[in-house]
């Protein structure tokens, strides 16, 4: 029998801090923990929710589901001609992959530092930031499938990342649990300084190194985002609107300075936190939740309130951004 804990407390396990309780809860530290834990009745009877660190959730109230506290641990390396291969548990802290790498002369994730959460939650969104996104490093994963009862292997196509999606967000959203991603870092390595913020950031550097890049990225991101441990968030909390170029000219010639950013296909990226600020949202509060007063695009909880006063005001946002821009705003977090 797995070690399960009955009305299990889960406010240090959402980054956004609302204080609710699972059915039954208990750490998966192995392959072998997680699979006694699949075994138990009480994972038969109820469903399944997998938290690693917490940061991409919306827990609207007490779970009556049997939650797996992802912990997992791991760090191997392989090195071949044209890349390292990097595999990491599940439960490993992404920021700390991100700098143990670089220590380890294995640049490729400095773009992504300070990125809350598990290693074992990136593929779930396909994470990205400051213009690199999870599927540019990743070769694959093993997950236990929960169909199939057995441990599979999972490539980059096979997981089909799209913009902060994935396999894991649809059609295998309940049936996949991740225990292990390997992420590959090419050789030799290249800086990605394409995004204008950060090129801002590393101006005064001719030839920036990875950590250099990476602690650029680390003070733009606190300039701009709460902490959770002080502040509850989620961090980004709407997925930025992807546009054809005739919709983009169609709202630059009615917003002349609208922030949008062209993308590979020739379509164009809309800022969701300028939508939401232009609708005048930004340090707006509504009882205990609100929006951050230096980011739009972030939900607070100040403390004492609930996931679902918290998506009252995103659908009010949503709503509003849509009868002015007619864009549909889209949430990135799992509402549970």
């Amino acid at each position: 029998m797995a070690d399960f804990h009955e009305f299990y407390p889960l406010r240090r396990h959402n980054t956004l801090g609302f204080d609710v309780r699972a059915r039954f809860a208990c750490e998966v530290r192995s392959e072998d923990d997680l699979v006694a834990a699949l075994a138990d009745p009480r994972t038969e009877r109820l469903p399944l929710v997998v938290l690693g660190g917490g940061s991409n959730v919306v827990l609207t109230g007490d779970l009556e589901a049997a939650v797996l506290l992802m912990r997992i641990p791991g760090y191997q390396v392989e090195s071949r001609d044209d890349a390292w291969l990097v595999t990491v548990g599940a439960g490993e802290n992404w920021h700390g992959i991100v700098g143990r790498t670089i220590a380890d002369g294995m640049p490729g994730l400095e773009n992504l530092a300070l990125i809350p959460g598990s290693a074992g939650a990136a593929p779930i969104q396909n994470i990205g930031a400051y213009g690199v996104e999870l599927r540019e490093r990743f070769a694959g994963l093993r997950a236990w499938d929960r169909q199939a009862r057995r441990f599979v292997e999972l490539d980059c196509e096979q997981c089909a990342f799209g913009y902060r999606d994935s396999l894991f967000k649809r059609a295998g959203r309940d049936r996949y649990v991740i225990t292990s991603i390997t992420l590959r870092l090419p050789k030799p390595w290249r800086p990605a300084l394409a995004y204008a913020e950060l090129e801002r950031e590393l101006a005064h550097l001719s030839e920036p190194t990875p950590a250099q890049i990476r602690d650029a990225v680390i003070a733009i991101r606190r300039r701009k985002l709460p902490d959770p441990e002080v502040l509850g968030n989620a961090g980004s909390f709407f997925k930025n609107p992807v546009v054809s170029k005739a919709q983009r000219d169609a709202l630059m010639e009615r917003h002349p300075d609208l922030v949008s950013h062209a993308q590979p296909d020739g379509s164009y990226k809309l800022a969701a936190g300028w939508l939401i600020d232009r609708c005048g949202f930004k340090g707006e509060r509504a009882g205990a939740v609100g929006v951050h007063d230096r980011q739009a695009l972030v939900l607070v909880h100040h403390g004492g309130g609930s996931g679902t006063q918290l998506l009252a005001l995103a659908n009010r946002i949503a709503a509003t951004v849509e009868q002015r821009f007619g864009l549909r705003i889209e949430p990135e977090p799992v509402v549970y």
